[in-house]
């Protein structure tokens, strides 16, 4: 599919209206297809309000009345007055006076959460709104779009109908095999997912639609690999006696999963060819050690080493364990703040050997730093790096040994299938003195008794994170904004020393708060998911995650782990945004398991492939499928149409062109 229209030349949209999609990310008419339906509405069945239960999300049809708008309240809101057949009921909106203009006299179609007011009647909180005047297409499986600025779900609904007769549909996948599996038509599958006439359409237009994306991402993988390996250039001094003297330093004992993964490495270093290898294990199962061990092995051969970071404060921490464990060598810090003079020496040191070992961050693979003889590398977090962020960092050495660690398992069938240009090795079990954190859902009732428990925990010296999954809330009012609760928190905690972290910071910002943070300066830190890597400060002992349905199972496991870093037991808090029986469903599976390999397995199965390579997780190559919902089995199948079709009974050389042309995209692939 390919096609650089505007999208002025569809009817009613504008200059001005272009903008406003613009802002979405949306240029052309490929693009505006391939932005897919967050939800639908099923219009085919309405509900009575005095049928509904509290907090049950429903689609009702209404009058409104009257219109009162607030905005002197601590919360400004906007209160309509309904009725629905003499059934008298409010809806209130917090926090959008926009509202106030759009809502007029008359029927509407009303989407959202009742509850009901304890003998005080019906109230709906925020739901989404829409006319149904006469000119309304509302009706059977309506589609709704994520929106921004002036655009409404009417316009993007009229602008994608007429968007999807103009763009033509170009499938990658060779038309034998196309004939072969009787795969649906593009064209067809992208009418099922915008104008469905049945759910069946819209997954069988979703796992169309995903087939072709996973397709085209596996085969790129298999492209790059292209089936060599490179010889090894370097030769290893290093014996198994120096390993053992070195892995006595640690004051621990090595579990047999870390003993495995260090001979793994041993064996491929000392191979003909050159390693390239992903080290996966839990939270807490050691993997730093084991990177450790593996840059002691290139190190005591004579060569040098560097390990990458995705934030600065992390690559300092990983600095201050090298220099712990590895006295000896002269090791050094490389990232983006590194003052000018320091940088210089560094570099200097790095090109004529004087350093060792370098921790850093991005800044480590820009074009003017130069390595006498870099032998081995460790890609730390690899789920925050791309596949060309890797090779930059590999072309600094000949023949570079790689390591990259993913700290959130995966399922290895799709290890294997989407980290194919990598050995897999897995650690299983954890270290004997981590002990597991006591998971908990919070309801609402005793959100204050949680608070005051904070609140004492501070006083005791122990540490808190709060986190919120956006810096801004949601149009609907239900995600409630890292800023918010910040805020929030100030007046409901006074006494206690509040910091306040997330993605728009500058880097120094971050660092410094995060440094500040591990030091005891503060009790507690708001923040987005942005702590989800790697820090580890050991007085914290909490984990508070708001709307915790919002995040993959996976994700919260990750963001558990970030407490019990130290000998203090750690608990864990869940706070419900939709209390939903899918919600409670997946939250009860972090509540019962402290496996992030089970998880991680049930986190598949339940939120399907759509939901699993989100936008974070997978790039942008894949982020635009993120709404798509398909089960898991696409992606296998994705896999199987690929290895046919390299298979050498087909001429790929026009599928190899494309997806070779993708690479660049795949330089934001990254997989948690």
């Amino acid at each position: 599919m390919g096609s650089k229209m505007l999208l002025t030349s569809l009817k009613y949209v504008s200059e001005k209206r272009e903008k406003e999609f613009n802002k979405m990310g949306v240029y052309t008419l490929e693009e505006l297809v391939r932005h897919f339906p967050r939800d639908y509405l099923d219009l085919r069945h309405a509900t009575l309000l005095k049928n509904a239960y509290h907090n049950d999300v429903v689609l009702t049809v209404c009058e409104v009345l009257n219109v009162e708008v607030n905005r002197y309240a601590r919360r400004p809101f906007v209160k309509a007055l309904c009725q629905q057949g003499g059934y008298m009921f409010t809806a209130i909106w917090f926090n959008q006076p926009y509202v106030a203009q759009k809502l007029k006299t008359g029927e509407y179609l009303f989407y959202g959460r009742v509850q009901n007011k304890y003998g005080m009647g019906c109230q709906m909180t925020n739901p989404s709104f829409e006319s149904t005047d006469k000119n309304s297409n509302l009706k059977g499986l309506v589609p709704v779009y994520s929106l921004t600025g002036g655009l409404t779900q009417g316009v993007v609904r009229t602008a994608v109908r007429q968007a999807l007769r103009k763009v033509p549909y170009l499938s990658h996948i060779p038309t034998p095999l196309i004939q072969k599996y009787n795969l649906l038509p593009l064209s067809e599958a992208y009418f099922k997912v915008h104008c469905p006439e049945t759910a069946e359409d819209i997954k069988a237009g979703s796992e169309r639609i995903a087939l072709e994306e996973y397709f085209l991402l596996v085969s790129a993988f298999k492209v790059m690999k292209g089936g060599r390996e490179e010889a090894r250039v370097r030769r290893y001094s290093v014996t198994e006696s120096d390993l053992n003297a070195f892995i006595a330093r640690f004051p621990f004992e090595f579990t047999e999963g870390q003993k495995n993964a260090v001979q793994s490495i041993y064996n491929a270093v000392r191979s003909p060819h050159k390693m390239n290898m992903l080290l996966q294990g839990d939270v807490g199962s050691g993997k730093t050690a084991v990177a450790l061990t593996g840059i002691y092995m290139g190190v005591k051969s004579g060569f040098q080493a560097a390990m990458l970071a995705p934030t600065e404060v992390l690559a300092r921490q990983n600095a201050e364990l090298i220099k712990k464990y590895l006295p000896e060598y002269n090791i050094a810090v490389l990232t983006g703040s590194t003052p000018a003079a320091e940088k210089k020496t560094v570099k200097k040191g790095l090109a004529s050997g004087e350093v060792d070992v370098v921790c850093g961050t991005h800044a480590v693979i820009q074009s003017d730093v130069a390595f006498k003889n870099l032998a081995f590398a460790v890609c730390d977090e690899q789920h925050r790096f791309g596949v060309a962020q890797r090779s930059s960092l590999l072309d600094k050495g000949d023949g570079c040994d790689v390591l990259v660690m993913s700290a959130t398992p995966i399922p290895r069938t799709l290890s294997l299938i989407f980290y194919g240009d990598l050995d897999i090795t897995t650690i299983k079990d954890k270290p004997r003195s981590r002990q597991d954190i006591s998971t908990s859902i919070v309801p609402q009732r005793k959100y204050n008794d949680m608070l005051k428990y904070v609140a004492e925990q501070a006083r005791a010296g122990n540490q808190t994170y709060f986190v919120c999954p956006k810096i801004e809330g949601d149009d609907e009012g239900t995600v409630m904004s890292v800023t918010e609760l910040f805020e929030e928190l100030k007046q409901k905690m006074p006494s206690v020393r509040l910091a306040l972290l997330h993605g728009k910071m500058k880097d120094k910002e971050k660092n410094a708060v995060m440094s500040a943070f591990k030091a005891k300066e503060y009790d507690c830190l708001v923040s987005t998911t942005v702590i989800e890597v790697g820090v580890d400060v050991p007085d914290a002992t909490t984990m508070i995650i708001y709307n915790a349905e919002r995040f993959g199972l996976s994700q919260l496991h990750q963001l558990r782990g970030r407490v019990g870093r130290g000998d203090k037991k750690s608990y864990c808090f869940l706070l419900m945004g939709s209390d939903t029986e899918e919600a409670r469903e997946r939250l009860s599976v972090i509540k019962n398991c402290t496996d992030g390999f089970e998880i991680a397995e049930a986190d598949l199965k339940m939120r399907g492939g759509g939901d699993f390579m989100g936008t974070r997780q997978s790039g942008r190559m894949l982020s635009e499928i993120k709404n798509l919902r398909f089960p898991v089995e696409t992606i296998f199948t994705a896999k199987k149409l690929s290895d046919e079709a390299f298979s050498g009974t087909l001429d790929t050389r026009t599928l190899t062109r494309i997806v070779a042309e993708k690479y660049k995209s795949l330089a934001d692939v990254t997989l948690n």
